[in-house]
């Protein structure tokens, strides 16, 4: 018991630590006119939700977003696909984070058949120009991708079925989170390799242990925006957090 309330203490008093970071990087971002846009991607129970509360918590809602869009309109899926998204992408010295993005054709559009073949290769041949753009006019976009393993998503969407707060969270896609694991996985793989670039990268974050995953991102984070250094400062962990590559998946690095 002692050693699990130091390792909750230890966890809490770094998570304190970068989130004063985080509040000295959002007052750089106003100051220098900044507009940051954060994605964060994962299958279902990767953590999106938690991930983002704990950035978002201490910083100034005033110039913070969280965008998380429900499934589209019928006049969402007859306009340009990333319309829906434009209209929420950050101003001057504002940051915006979207829980999921238009990375959900790549997924689980893809998965549950939910946009077409000539929709899903319209969207993997100018993701990458779109982001271009972005990158082009200023907007600073990075993006993220939680990963778990099998049966860490086994357990988590097992816990939430019998957490009576986390009711709002379940859906049917859920349930067929596990019973597509491969297909999910093939379309992880497919939208990582082509949708990787010079402007809009992709890190990964190894997201089985929660809190190791929090801490990993915004560290990694707030050392590639460049928010000075502290001499106390731990340096990300590069077996937690990594810029992608195709030799991940060899290194075991990306969940099978």
């Amino acid at each position: 018991m002692a050693k699990k309330r130091k390792e909750a203490d230890g966890y809490a008093d770094a998570l304190h630590e970068l989130q004063i970071g985080l509040s000295a990087l959002q007052r750089r971002i106003i100051a220098d006119g900044t507009k940051l846009l954060i994605i964060v991607e994962g299958r279902d129970a990767a953590g999106k939700d938690g991930m983002i509360k704990r950035i978002v918590e201490h910083l100034s809602p005033r110039d913070t977003r969280v965008v998380a869009l429900g499934p589209p309109s019928d006049r969402d899926r007859r306009a340009w696909y990333f319309q829906r998204w434009s209209g929420h992408l950050p101003g001057s010295g504002e940051i915006a984070l979207f829980n999921r993005s238009w990375y959900n054709r790549a997924g689980v559009e893809r998965v549950m058949g939910y946009c077409t073949d000539a929709e899903y290769a319209e969207f993997m041949a100018t993701v990458p120009m779109f982001e271009q753009l972005l990158a082009h006019c200023g907007v600073t976009l990075v993006k993220y991708y939680l990963d778990i393993s099998k049966g860490e998503q086994r357990r988590r969407l097992a816990a939430r079925a019998k957490n009576p707060l986390k009711q709002w969270k379940l859906s049917p896609i859920d349930q067929e989170a596990g019973k597509r694991w491969k297909a999910y996985s093939a379309a992880r793989d497919a939208m990582l390799a082509r949708t990787h670039s010079v402007a809009a990268p992709w890190i990964v974050v190894r997201a089985d242990d929660k809190r190791q995953a929090r801490l990993a991102l915004i560290r990694d984070l707030l050392v590639r925006l460049g928010e000075p250094e502290r001499d106390d400062q731990q340096l990300p962990d590069p077996g937690t957090v990594f810029l992608y590559d195709d030799a991940a998946h060899e290194k075991g690095l990306i969940a099978r």
